[in-house]
């Protein structure tokens, strides 16, 4: 796992809270709208149907409620540029936690429930709050910015699989493809290529000559979605450059030897 050494930007803690909230209620208004025929659909998350996507979802938004009613840890174990790395080796866990979530519960009851404690706990709470997190303590402004990624990333899945035009918070979107574009330069330090996604994010990595002015000779340039499914394995290098969604120049500009980011 690559070391996150330091922190590439900061966050507004006021609007990554306003982010996750308001993420949490564009999913939770588009899954009251979902018919038992609909919870049954597949999605491209292996065996999971839309009623495990959604009641993932639930979860992952009310693990903020259930770290801050844990102890607070003493040491802070895991950097924000750790977490896109850790994800991998969770992925059974996750699984298995999420099953038990949805089990004897309606989908429409955890979400209300979740939201409600959202609204309970995180005006106010302090972003230097130490939290125990599955891969050790994290300061919470950071966990927090880890909810935009699953709930933007969730938000798409849950889209492809139901059709639903389901809104994105320009926050929430912005803080997700901010973290993914950093972990990418963690990932593949440098400065011989620089990766564009306006409007949120502009990262220099991959091994080679740095250039200090004018057009760089290596670029890739894509929009924030496009980014997302690249980061996250949702989609491919070579179909996205196939359809012309992601545009590169350069002879290092080849990033998909690097790519998924996240597990």
């Amino acid at each position: 796992m690559p070391p996150a050494r330091k922190r590439l930007r900061s966050y507004d803690h006021d609007k990554v809270v306003a982010a996750v909230r308001a993420q949490f209620g564009h999913v939770r208004a588009a899954v009251e709208t979902l018919t038992p025929e609909q919870f049954a659909l597949p999605t491209r998350l292996g065996d999971w149907t839309v009623r495990e996507l959604s009641a993932h979802i639930a979860m992952v938004a009310s693990l903020v409620v259930g770290y801050l009613e844990r102890p607070e840890p003493e040491t802070v174990d895991l950097a924000l540029l750790d977490w896109p790395f850790a994800t991998v080796t969770a992925q059974a866990k996750v699984d298995e936690d999420t099953r038990a979530f949805a089990a004897g519960s309606e989908i429409g009851d955890l979400f209300a429930r979740t939201g409600r404690d959202l609204d309970a706990v995180l005006p106010g709470a302090p972003p230097a709050r130490i939290v125990p997190m599955r891969f050790g303590g994290m300061r919470l402004g950071d966990f927090l910015v880890t909810r935009t990624v699953e709930m933007v990333v969730h938000t798409d899945d849950l889209a492809d699989a139901t059709g639903l035009e389901i809104p994105y918070d320009r926050q929430a979107l912005a803080a997700c493809t901010r973290l993914l574009a950093d972990a990418i330069a963690v990932k593949a330090p440098g400065g011989s290529t620089e990766v564009r996604i306006p409007p949120y994010a502009v990262v220099q990595c991959v091994e080679g000559p740095r250039h200090t002015r004018g057009t760089p000779p290596n670029v890739v340039e894509t929009d924030p979605l496009t980014w997302i499914r690249l980061a996250t394995g949702r989609t491919t290098w070579a179909d996205e450059l196939a359809a012309a969604t992601v545009r590169a120049s350069g002879e290092r500009a080849d990033l998909g030897p690097l790519l998924p980011i996240l597990g």
